[in-house]
C-alpha cells in the first residue's frame, strides 16, 4: 500500500512502525476546527492540514459518517459528538474539581442532592454530583445521561444556545413524554427556554420522572457563554414549589457564581504559568 494513502500505517519521521498516519491526519481534521473556523469548505480542511482535497474529503465524509462532523453538502461543522473524546479529561479535570467543593457546600446547606452536568448532543451527562439521598428509581452517577429537554439543567442549557443550534437540536431531537408533565410540543419548549433564558433560572416539576423537582442555574465562562449547568434535586413531597424558589435558588446561585469565580481564576492562573 502507498504510504500517500490516508489509511496506511507507516514508520514516519522515525516515529517507529507503529505509527498510523491515518490517524493523525483524521485528529488535524477535527483540530482544524476552532472558534475562528466553526465551519470550513472542503478547499479550507484541505489547506489548514496540508492534505489533499480527495484526502481531506475521504476523513470528512468518515467523519460525518461517525457523527462528529454535520455537513450542508458546502460548509462542516463539528457537532455535539466531539465532547466524546475529551470526556474522559473532562470528568476528571477543571470544571469537575472546581464545582465539587461547590456543590458539597451547597448540599450541606440545603440538605439536597446536587450536580454539575454539560450538554452533549440531545444529552445533558452529569460531570460532578454530591448525592443527599435517593430520590429518583435510577442512581445517578458521573456520566449519568439523561434527556436534556425534560431537565432543569438541560433546559438551562439549551436556553444557552444559539437560535441556529437550538433549531438543528428541535429538528434532531424528538420529544417523548416521560411523565404526564413533560413539554413535548417544540414551540412550548421554545417558550419555556425563552422564560429560562429571561430569568437566569430553571425549575422543572416532575417532567422526567414523576415526584423529582429540581432547579438550575446556568454556569458561564468569563465571556458570557453558558458551559455549564448547576442543580438542586428534591422530591415533591418534601419540597414545593415556592419553598424551592424561595429557599433552594437563592443558595443555587450563590454556588453558581462561586464556580464561575473560581473558573476564572484557574483560567488566570494558566495563563500566568
Amino acid at each position: 500500500m502507498s504510504s500517500t494513502e490516508p489509511d496506511s500505517t507507516i514508520d514516519d519521521g522515525g516515529r517507529g512502525a507503529h505509527y498510523v498516519q491515518s490517524l493523525e491526519r483524521g485528529l488535524a481534521v477535527i483540530r482544524a476546527f476552532d472558534a475562528d473556523h466553526p465551519d470550513l469548505t472542503l478547499s479550507d480542511v484541505a489547506r489548514l492540514t496540508g492534505l489533499t482535497r480527495a484526502a481531506a474529503r475521504r476523513f470528512l465524509l468518515t467523519l460525518t459518517d461517525l457523527g462528529y462532523v454535520r455537513t450542508d453538502g458546502k460548509r462542516f461543522s463539528l457537532t455535539a459528538k466531539v465532547l466524546e473524546l475529551g470526556y474522559s479529561y473532562l470528568s476528571s479535570m477543571t470544571l469537575p474539581e472546581v464545582a465539587q467543593p461547590h456543590l458539597e457546600r451547597l448540599s450541606a446547606a440545603v440538605r439536597e442532592s446536587s450536580s454539575v452536568s454539560v450538554l452533549d448532543g440531545p444529552d445533558v451527562v452529569y460531570v460532578a454530583r454530591v448525592a443527599v439521598s435517593r430520590i429518583m428509581t435510577v442512581s445517578i452517577n458521573i456520566g449519568t445521561r439523561f434527556p436534556a429537554y425534560a431537565t432543569s439543567m438541560g433546559h438551562v442549557l439549551l436556553a444557552g444556545l444559539t437560535p441556529r443550534q437550538l433549531d438543528d437540536y428541535l429538528a434532531d431531537t424528538r420529544l417523548i413524554g416521560l411523565t404526564s408533565n413533560t413539554v413535548t410540543e417544540p414551540a412550548q419548549l421554545r417558550g419555556e427556554l425563552e422564560k429560562v433564558r429571561a430569568q437566569g433560572y430553571s425549575l422543572v416539576d416532575q417532567e422526567l420522572e414523576a415526584g423529582l423537582r429540581s432547579v438550575a442555574a446556568p454556569v458561564h465562562d468569563s465571556a458570557g457563554a453558558v458551559v455549564a449547568a448547576i442543580n438542586i434535586s428534591t422530591h415533591a413531597s418534601r419540597r414545593g414549589l415556592e419553598e424551592i424558589h424561595g429557599d433552594l435558588l437563592p443558595h443555587l446561585r450563590i454556588a453558581a457564581r462561586g464556580i464561575e469565580a473560581d473558573m476564572a481564576a484557574a483560567r488566570r492562573v494558566t495563563r500566568l504559568g
